[in-house]
């Protein structure tokens, strides 16, 4: 069968396009934005993409046009989809028939750390020998892949509370039904599908509906908004993280790297990892939980996170160059901004900590967290705002209302001179972005190895 997917190069998609693949389909895809990690891992897999949204790249007709979440009535592509009567089908209910049909589904859902939680589960399923199938939305480094069947009936798949397509307004975890089921924290985000959150919530209420008792919900003690989707209705045993609940961690290093961990008031073990922060430590808690719904004792869990190497664009070391660092991370929301760097803070002390952040996501551009994003940025040393085209609030009351040197720039060359005249040896230079960013990633190793020679 020939399926061709419009936005291919999105997370989940791409990841839905090497499923497919492995399934057997011919597979072929559009996408207006084509940039690594993903268009390299489509492209290294044989895959073929298409820029733009032409009719002409679905002629010859296709046997099922897969639709992403970003298409919208008005594109090219998706109007000749419709007048043509092309059979079509949004991603997650693609998934849902073809892939998740009779699998024991492990779910990772929640405004932060999805990506990370997901590649930690599955990589937990992997060193225990359990050969997971899964969907992620990024390359986890442990596999070099965003997705893979899988040998055994477990499956994990990020589980995001976006919209399913143009025509399913439905969160896409709801199409998974997860026996086991991780609700990290939850969070106002995607301000231009959500009007509030509560209107989040009851999406989350949604998915809690369709895990069953006999099924385990993992969410962290003290959560304010996931309490109130768990007092709507829960029908499922559930197992809590931190604060008061079953699965504790005790810091041994400030940076979250070394760490004890305790379940029911027993210690269960010493985690040691190259993770940082106390969001990564409450994301090892909630793996290790789902991990042992499924069989893998705790003892076994956290022997598999010293050797976790997290997805590509979480807090990715890029390169050091006379002992300058440059970090790639996947920055969508300011709690995940001020979380990431308080966690490299934390292993650094005191050295130069230089933050370039480009507020992309949906929400950022709609100015819905402007108010919170001057706060985010308290652990850097400096931070360097990137106005993109088609923000249309002025990045200057961030910089204005900044606890740390700040300013807003507008040209990217201009970014990576300032920041190269700066950096001294123990500089971490840290590249926030949910986009390609103009090619700054790739700009600036270049321009350090060129520096540094």
């Amino acid at each position: 069968m020939h399926l061709h997917i419009l936005g291919i190069c999105g997370t989940f998609m791409g990841s839905l396009a090497l499923l497919a693949r492995e399934l057997g389909h011919q597979v072929s895809g559009s996408d207006a934005n084509v940039y690594p990690p993903m268009s390299t891992q489509l492209q290294a897999q044989g895959i073929a993409l298409l820029e733009g949204y032409s009719p002409e790249h679905l002629q010859p007709a296709p046997d099922l046009v897969i639709v992403g979440n970003a298409m919208s009535r008005g594109n090219p592509a998706v109007e000749y989809v419709l007048d043509q009567g092309l059979p079509y089908v949004s991603g997650p209910e693609w998934l849902a028939r073809h892939v998740l049909q009779d699998r024991w589904v492990l779910a990772v859902a929640g405004t932060h750390g999805k990506t990370t939680t997901s590649s930690l589960l599955a990589w937990i399923l992997e060193h225990a020998g359990m050969a997971p199938g899964f969907l992620i939305g990024g390359v986890p480094q442990n596999f070099g892949i965003s997705a893979r069947l899988g040998d055994t009936p477990f499956f994990v798949v990020e589980a995001d509370e976006y919209d399913s397509a143009f025509f399913d307004k439905r969160s896409k975890f709801v199409h998974y039904r997860p026996r086991t089921a991780i609700l990290n924290n939850l969070e106002y985000d995607h301000a231009d599908i959500f009007p509030d959150l509560a209107a989040i919530e009851r999406q989350f209420h949604h998915l809690v509906r369709t895990i069953p008792s006999t099924g385990l919900i993992v969410h962290p003690h003290g959560d304010v908004a996931l309490q109130r989707v768990i007092d709507m209705g829960c029908w499922t045993p559930r197992q809590t993280t931190g604060g008061e609940g079953e699965w504790r961690a005790s810091l041994l290093a400030a940076d979250g790297s070394r760490f004890e961990v305790w379940l029911d008031g027993a210690l269960q073990g010493v985690a040691e990892w190259s993770q940082t922060g106390a969001h990564s430590v409450a994301n090892a808690l909630s793996a290790l939980a789902a991990a042992r719904h499924v069989g893998v004792t705790p003892a076994q869990g956290i022997a598999a996170l010293g050797e976790f190497r997290s997805a590509k664009r979480r807090m990715e070391l890029l390169g050091t160059f006379e002992g300058v660092s440059l970090y790639d991370d996947f920055a969508h929301h300011p709690t995940a901004i001020a979380t990431t760097l308080a966690g490299l803070r934390a292993g650094i002390g005191d050295a130069p900590l230089i933050a370039i952040i480009e507020p992309r996501s949906n929400t950022m551009r709609l100015g819905s967290h402007a108010a919170a994003l001057a706060a985010s940025v308290a652990s850097a040393s400096e931070v360097i705002w990137f106005q993109p085209p088609g923000l249309d609030w002025s990045l200057q009351s961030v910089v204005d209302a900044s606890p740390v040197p700040a300013r807003v720039e507008t040209d990217i060359d201009d970014i990576i001179q300032s920041v190269l005249a700066r950096a001294v040896s123990g500089t971490r230079i840290v590249i926030m972005s949910n986009g390609g960013f103009g090619g700054i990633h790739q700009r600036m190793l270049g321009a350090l190895e060129v520096k540094c020679g």
